[in-house]
């Protein structure tokens, strides 16, 4: 791997633990080692840090409190 790949590596911990995860990317980035662009777009997939991901993530977050609620309103509501 040359220099300054390994060396922008080591300021990103994330994408090096990305690399550790998966050998495969190392291979890449020795033979190939301006593909770092899409070394960085993968782990953000691996990571769920895209924007698709992160609104689901919201989506889910709000769904739950949706749920927690309509659970304590129906708690709360006087039983004849």
């Amino acid at each position: 791997m040359q220099a300054h790949v390994h060396k922008y590596l080591l300021q990103r911990p994330d994408l090096l633990h990305f690399v550790r995860m998966n050998p495969s990317w190392y291979r890449l980035l020795t033979r190939n080692p301006e593909q770092v662009a899409t070394l960085e777009k993968a782990s953000k997939i691996f990571y769920g840090k895209t924007f698709s991901q992160r609104v689901g993530r919201i989506q889910e977050s709000m769904s739950l409190i949706q749920m927690l609620l309509s659970m304590s309103s129906a708690m709360n509501e006087p039983t004849e």
